[in-house]
């Protein structure tokens, strides 16, 4: 580990964000059919190869390099090659998109109705629009965007169709297609479907591949994924997927383009359509089966307010500069480009670095709103209050409230975060109009504040709901709230690690704190975004911004925290609380609970029902532990560390657990869960 003590970091402060402009302005005061019907003459990428859907399919099928995969597929299977290339075509016929200029009018005027009803402003920075103008003339670009709400992918295309940029292209899951006229509608405004997963599938890797791969080389238009592969239930940023950067990415490595331009994309909403959905979800109520039906049903959703979303088209990253120094592309000649070719570890490492990089463009440039700050406070002040002392009454006063956020706020900032609090406002009012905003996450009685947990209701009378049940409504309150609180997670994150580590160190020698931010920062690797192999400038940007905000003092040998210090850190390491409570759990399950043939299938079911009896009994303090996003990457996190093993052989996913890897991994977590008879006691 370096001992310097002097941090060069670059003050997050002077990072220089666009401004934003409200393009739900102008739709408020013209007429939403001109739009629609409107001139459209975007700008093209200068090396286009002029074609239509059709001729698109026709390159793909007459691709050297899906020729030479159909031949080798046919050799291995015994089968006619005109059999496999049927199979290719029929693959490439349930995948290709079918952009059409009508269609993306129809969704211009429909969603400028629907968006003006939904929300008070769609902001965006118009600076990035005009530099994703220039990227997409100078080389084909990738459109990567964040991934929270259905909605994403059908905001972008309004967005490039209202500035007249070229359409994209998007991946999306075959699941869309079972919405009949909506599925075809999507697939006429360019959405182009993919199975969820293809396994060892030769054949559709190779058209897949080729499909994306001749879009981008030809410039047909901006192809846009989610690189986290799938909208983010619990609003933190999950493990990017690199399967489709892979394929983004091979037409620089191996020479066939000069540059690819890589545009991330930060959407953040201040109250998001699915909220109680995703809460659903998470305590394991199925995600409803995506129908036209349902989506008529979801019309209600019409009446409500959903406030203002912001959009910010980041700094296009520049393939090429991104493989500078990091990637040999001479590799690349030795083998005829048409023929497969599994990349090495080098090209892996690069691509894996890179969307770590990407992901965190996206989190940096997230717009945090008030709320977010306001419910990190309630959910603090939740837990700390779950039993009140006599004659205290439950929640927070308004005002106290109030100035706890505006010391949150200035933290925030110090911390870089990207936040849009009206300043010109009074702060009492800006805390009231969120309140106000999230009303159904919140109750305000005689001046108090509180989370709305009491009030959850669950269907039946009171005598009927059983406590199992009342407990699950109420956690799907809290877990709506989680969602809001997780946005600024990437904020506070390093300092957070650093807090924990600095309560669970036994002494305060530097040596010693390091140790146990390397553990946590390795052990949440699943659950945050913390890109591979830095923990060393992790460490020193967390100490950088805790001594920049007096909270610390770090010399070569100590990590000391100041008086004035500890109101800070005391909120930091709560922020983790609930993260270390709830692997801790997973521990205690494992080593108590689990059978000897428990499969991955199994732990989700059983875990919680092992959590609801501990929460039920007193045991745990946080509720959130019941969400199966932090109950998987917690599984994920022992199968990485060799706590847990998959048995190679036995039936699909039967897990082998080291109890005693599995304990000492818990006790050093804080040791927090020891037995059954102290649990209480501890916790």
């Amino acid at each position: 580990m370096a001992s310097k003590v002097v941090y060069t970091h670059r003050d997050p402060l002077l990072k220089k964000r666009d401004d934003f402009e409200d393009i739900l302005e102008e739709r408020r005061n013209s007429s939403d059919l001109r739009y629609a019907l409107r001139c459209y003459t975007p700008v093209l990428y200068k090396g286009l190869t002029p074609c239509n859907a059709g001729m698109l399919k026709g390159m793909v099928l007459q691709s050297s390099h899906l020729h030479y995969v159909i031949n080798q597929v046919s050799k291995e299977m015994g089968r006619a090659t005109d059999d496999i290339q049927e199979e290719a075509s029929a693959i490439l016929e349930e995948m290709a998109h079918s952009l059409q200029l009508s269609t993306i009018r129809f969704f211009a005027f429909t969603l400028s109705k629907v968006f003006k009803t939904l929300f008070r402003s769609i902001c965006v920075n118009e600076e990035g629009i005009q530099r994703l103008q220039q990227a997409i003339h100078e080389h084909p670009v990738v459109l990567l965007p964040s991934h929270r709400s259905y909605m994403d992918f059908l905001l972008m295309s309004y967005l490039l169709y209202t500035y007249d940029l070229a359409l994209p292209v998007i991946a999306a899951g075959m699941d869309f297609m079972g919405m009949k006229f909506v599925g075809e509608m999507l697939r006429m405004s360019g959405a182009f479907f993919i199975r969820r997963s293809f396994g060892g599938d030769k054949l559709y890797w190779a058209v897949f591949s080729e499909y994306v791969k001749t879009m981008l080389k030809n410039g047909f238009a901006p192809v846009e994924f989610f690189l986290e592969g799938t909208r983010s239930r619990t609003s933190k940023s999950l493990t990017p997927k690199l399967g489709l950067l892979n394929i983004v990415m091979d037409p620089f490595l191996k020479g066939e383009v000069f540059d690819i331009n890589l545009v991330p994309v930060s959407i953040s909403y201040e109250r998001i359509l699915e909220e109680s959905l995703y809460a659903r979800e998470l305590l394991g109520v199925p995600k409803p089966k995506e129908s036209t039906s349902g989506l008529f049903k979801a019309r209600k959703v019409l009446s409500e307010d959903y406030g203002s979303i912001h959009v910010y088209f980041g700094q296009p990253v520049s393939v090429r500069s991104l493989a500078e120094g990091k990637v040999n592309r001479c590799q690349f000649n030795l083998v005829p480009r048409h023929i497969p070719k599994r990349p090495g570890e080098e090209v892996n490492s690069f691509v894996n670095d890179s969307a770590y990089r990407l992901v965190r463009a996206q989190e940096e440039n997230m717009v945090l709103k008030p709320w977010v700050l306001l419910v990190s406070l309630l959910l603090q002040n939740h837990h700390q209050n779950q039993i009140p002392a006599d004659g205290k009454r439950p929640g927070i006063a308004l005002d106290e409230l109030t100035a706890q956020a505006v010391w949150l706020r200035d933290l925030s900032r110090e911390y870089g975060a990207f936040l849009h609090w009206p300043d010109h406002t009074p702060p009492s009012e800006v805390v009231s109009s969120s309140l106000s905003l999230h009303r159904g996450l919140v109750k305000i009685c005689e001046g108090r504040v509180q989370l709305a947990v009491e009030q959850a209701s669950v269907g039946g009378t009171q005598s009927t709901v059983t406590p199992e049940e009342e407990l699950l409504s109420q956690a799907v309150v809290i877990l709506s709230c989680i969602s809001y609180r997780n946005q600024a997670l990437h904020v506070f994150l390093r300092p957070a690690l650093l807090a924990s580590a600095i309560h669970t160190a036994s002494s305060n020698n530097k040596q010693e704190v390091f140790n146990c931010f390397s553990f946590l920062r390795n052990m949440f690797s699943n659950e945050f975004i913390l890109c591979p192999g830095a923990t060393v400038e992790d460490f020193e940007e967390a100490c950088y911004l805790l001594m920049k905000t007096g909270a610390l003092q770090v010399t070569q040998q100590e990590v000391l925290v100041t008086e004035s210090g500890q109101r800070t850190v005391t909120f930091l390491s709560s922020m983790l609380d609930p993260f270390l409570q709830g692997y801790q759990v997973v521990c205690r399950f494992l080593c108590e609970e689990a059978a000897s043939s428990l499969t991955e299938k199994q732990f989700i079911p059983a875990v919680r029902k092992f959590i609801i009896k501990l929460l039920l009994a007193g045991r745990l303090r946080y509720s959130e532990v019941l969400s199966s996003d932090l109950q998987k990457n917690a599984l994920a996190a022992l199968l990485r560390l060799g706590a847990v093993q998959k048995v190679k052989g036995a039936e699909q996913g039967t897990l082998k657990i080291n109890t005693v890897m599995v304990n000492s991994l818990e006790d050093t977590l804080g040791g927090k869960l020891p037995t059954q008879k102290t649990v209480t006691a501890r916790l």
